[in-house]
């Protein structure tokens, strides 16, 4: 155990000077590995079966038909995007809640939740609304601190509303159903909405100046905006309702996903050649990085799992008998703290490893502890000193100050603290619908 939390030490200190998470896990797990094998295990050729191992990971999660669902729905997140229909899922929740006090803001928190479950990504949702929304925010007076926390809380939910990268990610690691995790982020995502918007209705309640009202729409200019989502509401009844049904498996709904965003692109006219190149080129790119990710974590995971730091810490916790909302509450704990300086996947890849086979040992079930997972992760997307979301609005935005936007997200992580209380204390919430998948 003493050599994995050394290894731990050595990690922290590589992604602490900026050395690339894929190639800091790498690399203190190959070299972690050598030292168990050579001096533990007493095998004199040690770094070759270090050495082998990384080629025997590179190989299988190249060819992995779990991993194959991450290119296929990155590739429809991105065509969808390239189709434009963001702006139209902005305007269609524009019709409908504009003329409330902070109803460009509860739009912003609706239309990234719709583009969510066609994206999978929490960066690319804030990047693209933060271009549809906030200039309409502006245009009716609201303060940037609403405006900008608005969209960057409501770009987390691209990591929990299906599909989402992260839980292809964790279902690999801990060999879940991907398809029943993708159905239990449905009702989560919808409280976190609903949670959200009652953020949005009590900062302006406070104080009204923050979010005027717009002017409202007639029934006709809904109807219209509304029809032209069709789009985004096809392609998630199609891959969502197929999983659900069983007719297909999650990889074969990202293969329909994508063929189907591709689709609507060319039926829009958005499509030229060269923007399809740039997007299948964007696409190989971020699955490229995500695959390094995942092979880095895989390795450093075999060094922590030889090495004995699971198994100490799951009989550890076995032998205090404590309970397991205590367990719960310690992880949630740790996770809080690891935000406030990692990102969400790099908390992911680094702890699932050494917490899964715990929470399966005193009988929690997996695919609960995987939303409960997402959503801490989620509130680390929006709070100081890293927060990306807030950095990548920063980025788009670069008038906005950062300490603007910390301002006006803070409403928003504190709804996530009373979503994640209610998905701890009533599992319900996230098994319910799983439990009716046959």
């Amino acid at each position: 155990m003493e050599t994995s939390l050394i290894g731990l030490a050595v990690l922290m200190f590589l992604i602490f000077f900026r050395v690339p998470l894929s190639v800091a896990m790498g690399t203190t797990g190959v070299l972690g590995f050598a030292y168990v094998q050579l001096f533990e295990f007493g095998n004199s050729r040690g770094m070759d079966a270090a050495l082998n191992m990384v080629s025997q990971v590179s190989f299988e999660t190249g060819l992995s038909y779990s991993l194959s669902v991450v290119p296929l729905f990155i590739l429809m997140g991105n065509f969808i995007t390239e189709a434009g229909l963001s702006s139209q899922l902005y305007r269609a929740s524009h019709a409908f809640l504009g003329h409330f006090r902070g109803g460009l803001a509860l739009s912003t928190v609706v239309s990234c939740g719709g583009f969510s479950a066609v994206c999978g990504s929490s960066m690319a949702t804030a990047a693209t609304m933060s271009k549809v929304a906030m200039p309409e925010m502006r245009k009716y007076n609201y303060a940037d601190s609403l405006a900008s926390g608005s969209i960057a809380a409501g770009g987390t939910l691209g990591i929990l509303i299906p599909p989402s990268t992260i839980l292809v990610i964790y279902g690999m690691m801990t060999e879940t159903d991907i398809g029943k995790l993708f159905i239990a982020g449905l009702l989560p995502g919808l409280i976190g909405i609903i949670f959200y918007m009652a953020a949005v209705s009590v900062t302006v309640h406070l104080k009204p100046e923050q979010g005027p009202a717009a002017e409202r729409s007639s029934w006709t200019e809904r109807l219209v905006a509304l029809k032209d989502v069709w789009g985004i509401c096809f392609l998630f009844f199609i891959v969502m309702g197929g999983i659900y049904s069983g007719v297909f498996t999650p990889t074969e709904a990202a293969g329909i996903g994508a063929s189907g965003a591709f689709f609507i692109a060319l039926l829009r006219r958005k499509l030229t050649f060269k923007s399809l190149i740039d997007t299948l080129v964007s696409s190989v790119r971020t699955t490229a990085m995500l695959f390094f990710l995942v092979i880095g974590a895989v390795l450093f995971s075999n060094f922590i799992n030889l090495a004995g730091l699971p198994d100490a810490l799951k009989d550890g916790v076995l032998a205090m008998n404590l309970s397991p909302m205590l367990v719960i509450l310690a992880i949630i704990g740790i996770y809080i703290i690891l935000g406030c300086v990692l990102e969400s996947m790099s908390m992911i890849l680094l702890t699932v490893p050494v917490f899964y086979p715990l929470i399966s040992a005193m009988g929690m079930d997996l695919i609960w502890f995987g939303i409960l997972v997402v959503v801490v992760t989620e509130i680390s997307l929006i709070t100081p000193p890293v927060g990306l979301n807030v950095f990548v609005l920063r980025t788009v935005l670069p008038d906005l100050k950062l300490s603007t936007i910390f301002k006006g997200v803070t409403p928003f992580w504190i709804a996530d603290i009373f979503r994640l209380i209610l998905i701890a204390l009533v599992p319900g919430v996230s098994l319910f619908l799983p439990g009716m998948v046959g």
